[in-house]
C-alpha cells in the first residue's frame, strides 16, 4: 500500500497540490459563515432528568425559564415618576419584539424580589424562544436595541443568553488571534529545528492545509448537526499541532533517507513504508482518544469529539499525501542547507546516552520518577466539579456582571429558580411546597397548575394567586436566596430528596448541571474501558507484544494523573490565578478533565506510538532489547521532543483566550505533552522496559501467529542506512 501510494503521488504530484490548494481554499471560504451556525450550549443532558422537566414546562404550560435578564439602573431610583414611565415603556417595547415572550419586569408586575434592595435597579425578565443558534442570533439583536442609555435609564444585557452569545464571540476572537501568534512563532522554532527554510515550511503547509479542510468540513457537519463553537478551536489549534507533529516525523525521516543516497522515489517510498505507517498507528490512538467524546450524552461535547476526529484523519491525511507529493516536487531541497551526511555510530547522540545512564539504574529511576508523578497527581483526588457559568468569562463582561449583581444585589434568585414538574397532577401541592420552603436557601415556593386537555395558557408564577386543581399538572417554581452558585445546585438535591405526593421531575439550570456531571460521571467507566481496549489492541497490531500495550497504558495514566493534579492546584484551588487572569470559584468545570483526557491520552499515546514503532524496528533488525530501547530513542527521541515543545507552542495559544475554560486548556495540554516528553519517554519508559528485558516483547504463541498474520510493523523497505539528519 505505501508504495502504491508513493508512486501515486511521484507521478500525480502537481495534481494532488492542485486539487489540495482548491479544496483548502473552498474549506477556508466556507468557514468565513462557519460561526454563524456554531451553538455557545449544548452542555446538557438533555434525556435526563431536567430535560424531561423542561419539555414538559414547555409542552404543558407553554414557559420556558427565563434566559434574558435585562439590569435597569435609574440614577434617582427605579420607583421615581419618570423611572417608572420609561420601565413600562421598556418592558411592553421588549414583550412585543418577536420571538420574545413571558416578559416580567418590576414596573409591570410589581414583584418586590425585581427591585434591588438599594431600589437604584430593577429587572426586566424575559424568555427567547427557539434553538440555541436562533437564540444566540437574537439576543445579539437584541442587546444592540436595548443596551446601553436611554430615557433615563442605563440598560445591561445578561441572562444564560447572553452568556452564550459572548461566550461564542469571544471563541471566534480567539482563534483568530490564536492562529496570528502561533504561525510566526512555530515557523521560528522549525527553522531553528530543520536549519532551513523550506523543511520548516512543509509542516505549517500541512498544517495550513490541515485546518482550512477542517472548518470547511465542520461547516458542513453544521448543516446536519448541532456543534459547539469550541469545535472550531479544535480543528484549528489541535489540527495545526496534529499535523506539525506527523509532518516533522515525515521530513525527518525523508531526510534520513537522502542521506543514505536514495533516490528521491525511493526516499519517498521508504517514507511512506516506514514513518507513513507509524503515522496511521498515531492517528488511529488520538481518534480512538477522542471517540470516547462522541459517547458524552452532551451535545457540546459529543461535537467536540466529532471535530476531534475528523482533525486527526485530515492531519494524517495531509502528511500522507500533501507532504510526498511537495517532496516530489522539491526533491533535495528539502535536505539543505545543513543536510549532515556523515555516517554516526551507535551512541553518539544524547538521547542513546540518557538512555543508557536510565537503563543501568532502571528501579530506583523508575521509583523516584514514580513518586513525583503520583505526589503532582495528588491535587486530582481533591477534585469538585463544577458547571460552565458566567465566570468563565473576563470581569469586563456584561453578562457577568449582570449576573453578579443580580446575586448580590437583589433578595431573591429568581434566574437561579428550580422547576419542580408533576406532569400528572398533585393531590396536596401546597403541603408538598411548604415543605420544600422550609429547605435552606429557599426563599419562597411559587405553584402553578394547568390542564393537558385545555391547553390553558398560565401567567408567569408569582408570590400571590398561586391556584390548586388535584388533578391538573403542577409546576412549582423554587425560588433560592442570594448565595453562590455552588449554593444553588446543593438545593437541587435537597429538592430531589423531598418526599413528593406525585411524580416529580426538577428542572432549572442549577439542576442541569447536577444532571450533566452525572451523565459525565456514569459514563466515564465504559468510555475509560472503551478506550484501553482499543488502545490494547491497536499496540499489539503494532508491537507484538502483550505487555507492551498494558505498560502504554499505565504510563499514559500516570501522566495523566500529574496533569490532572497539576490543573485542580491551578484552576481549582487558585494558586496561579493570578499570572494567568482567572476568576477562582473553587471547582472544576466538569468538561475540563473530560475533554483535557481525551486530547492528552490520545496526545500521550501518540508519542508512544512514535517510540515503539521505532524501538520494535531495531529490535526486528536484531537488536538486543536494551541495545533496542537505546537505538529507538537514539533515532527518534530529537525530533520527538521537537514535536512535543511545538505542539505546546501551538496549544499554549489557547492562554490568549479571555475565557478560563480556554486557558485550562493552554496550561494542560502543554504540560501533558512535556511531562510525557521528559518523565515518560526519557526515563520511565527506558527503565521499565530494561526492567522487563526480554519479557518486553513476549507474546503466547498465538499472539503471535496472529501478529504474523494482521500485525503491522514500520520497516522501510529492507534495511535503512544508519545516517543522521539535523
Amino acid at each position: 500500500m505505501a508504495r502504491r501510494l508513493a508512486e501515486f503521488v511521484t507521478r500525480r504530484r502537481r495534481a494532488v497540490l492542485i486539487v489540495a490548494v482548491l479544496l483548502a481554499l473552498l474549506g477556508g471560504a466556507t468557514s468565513t459563515s462557519l460561526f454563524g451556525k456554531l451553538s455557545a450550549g449544548g452542555f446538557d443532558d438533555p434525556g435526563a432528568e431536567s430535560g424531561q422537566a423542561a419539555d414538559l414546562l414547555e409542552d404543558t404550560f407553554g414557559q420556558s425559564p427565563p434566559n434574558l435578564a435585562l439590569l435597569v439602573t435609574a440614577a434617582d431610583g427605579v420607583d421615581g415618576a419618570a423611572a417608572a414611565e420609561a420601565g413600562t415603556r421598556l418592558t411592553e417595547s421588549l414583550a412585543a419584539e418577536d420571538g420574545v415572550r413571558d416578559v416580567v419586569s418590576y414596573w409591570s408586575s410589581g414583584q418586590p424580589q425585581l427591585r434591588s434592595a438599594d431600589g437604584d435597579r430593577a429587572l426586566v425578565l424575559a424568555t427567547i424562544v427557539g434553538d440555541d443558534t436562533e437564540v444566540n442570533d437574537r439576543v445579539g439583536s437584541l442587546a444592540d436595541a436595548y443596551g446601553g442609555d436611554a430615557d433615563g435609564l442605563t440598560v445591561e444585557v445578561g441572562g444564560y443568553a447572553a452568556f452564550s452569545h459572548e461566550l461564542s464571540e469571544q471563541s471566534e476572537s480567539d482563534v483568530v488571534t490564536g492562529e496570528m501568534i502561533v504561525f510566526p512563532v512555530t515557523l521560528i522554532a522549525l527553522v531553528l529545528v530543520f536549519g532551513g527554510i523550506v523543511a520548516a515550511l512543509l509542516p505549517l503547509a500541512v498544517a495550513a492545509a490541515t485546518s482550512l479542510l477542517g472548518m470547511g468540513l465542520l461547516w458542513a457537519l453544521a448543516e446536519v448537526t448541532s456543534l459547539s463553537v469550541f469545535a472550531a478551536n479544535v480543528v484549528t489549534l489541535a489540527g495545526l499541532g496534529l499535523a506539525i507533529d506527523y509532518s516533522l516525523l515525515m521530513v525527518n525521516r525523508y531526510r534520513e533517507e537522502l542521506a543514505g543516497e536514495r533516490t528521491v522515489p525511493e526516499a519517498i517510498r521508504a517514507t511512506l513504508g516506514s514513518a507513513g505507517r507509524t503515522i496511521v498507528f498515531a492517528s488511529l490512538t488520538v481518534c480512538i482518544a477522542l471517540a470516547t467524546l462522541i459517547l458524552v450524552p452532551l451535545p457540546a461535547i459529543r461535537s467536540i469529539g466529532y471535530a476531534g476526529v475528523l482533525t486527526a484523519l485530515l492531519a494524517a491525511a495531509s502528511s500522507l499525501v500533501v507532504l510526498p507529493a511537495l517532496f516530489a516536487v522539491l526533491g533535495r531541497r528539502v535536505g539543505t542547507p545543513r543536510l549532515r551526511r556523515r555516517r554516526t555510530s551507535a551512541g553518539d547522540g544524547f538521547w542513546h546516552r540518557l538512555a543508557m545512564v536510565v537503563m543501568r539504574r532502571p528501579l530506583p529511576i523508575a521509583t523516584v520518577v514514580t513518586a513525583a508523578l503520583l505526589l503532582l497527581g495528588a491535587p486530582f483526588l481533591g477534585m469538585k466539579l463544577g458547571y460552565l457559568d458566567e465566570r468563565v468569562m473576563p470581569e469586563s463582561s456584561e453578562a457577568r456582571h449582570v449576573a453578579t449583581v443580580i446575586r448580590s444585589d437583589f433578595a431573591t434568585g429568581e434566574q437561579d429558580a428550580l422547576q419542580v414538574v408533576a406532569p400528572s397532577g398533585m393531590a396536596e401541592p401546597g403541603e408538598y411546597a411548604e415543605r420544600i420552603s422550609l429547605l435552606g436557601h429557599v426563599a419562597r415556593v411559587d405553584t402553578v397548575t394547568g390542564s393537558y386537555a385545555d391547553g390553558a395558557s398560565v401567567a408567569p408564577p408569582g408570590p400571590a394567586h398561586a391556584r390548586f386543581a388535584a388533578g391538573d399538572a403542577v409546576y412549582l417554581s423554587v425560588v433560592p436566596e442570594p448565595g453562590t452558585v455552588e449554593q444553588t445546585r446543593e438545593l437541587v438535591g435537597a429538592v430531589r430528596a423531598v418526599d413528593a405526593p406525585a411524580e416529580t421531575l426538577v428542572g432549572g439550570v442549577a439542576a442541569v448541571a447536577e444532571d450533566a456531571d452525572r451523565s459525565l460521571l456514569d459514563m466515564l467507566p465504559w468510555a475509560l474501558g472503551a478506550v484501553g481496549l482499543a488502545m490494547v489492541v491497536l499496540l499489539f497490531l503494532l508491537t507484538g507484544s502483550v505487555l507492551l500495550p498494558f505498560l502504554a497504558l499505565v504510563l499514559s495514566t500516570l501522566s495523566l494523573s500529574a496533569t490532572f493534579g497539576a490543573m485542580v492546584w491551578i484552576f481549582q484551588d487558585g494558586h496561579l490565578s493570578g499570572l494567568f487572569d482567572f476568576t477562582v470559584t473553587g471547582t472544576t468545570i466538569s468538561t475540563v478533565p473530560v475533554m483535557l483526557f481525551a486530547l492528552a491520552f490520545g496526545l500521550a499515546m501518540d508519542y508512544q506510538v512514535f517510540m515503539l514503532s521505532r524501538i520494535r524496528e531495531e529490535y526486528d533488525r536484531g537488536a538486543s532489547p536494551t541495545a533496542a530501547v537505546a537505538l529507538g530513542l537514539e533515532k527518534v527521541g530529537r525530533i520527538v521532543t521537537a514535536a512535543a515543545v511545538l505542539i505546546s507552542i501551538v496549544f499554549l495559544a489557547f492562554l490568549v483566550s479571555d475565557i478560563t475554560l480556554m486557558k485550562a486548556f493552554g496550561v494542560g495540554l502543554p504540560l501533558a505533552v512535556l511531562i510525557d516528553a521528559t518523565l515518560i519517554r526519557g526515563a520511565l519508559l527506558p527503565a521499565t522496559m530494561r526492567l522487563l528485558g526480554g519479557a518486553t516483547w513476549w507474546a503466547p504463541a498465538w499472539a503471535r501467529r496472529l501478529h504474523a498474520r494482521v500485525g503491522l510493523r514500520e520497516s522501510a523497505d529492507d534495511q535503512v542506512p544508519e545516517w543522521s539528519a539535523v
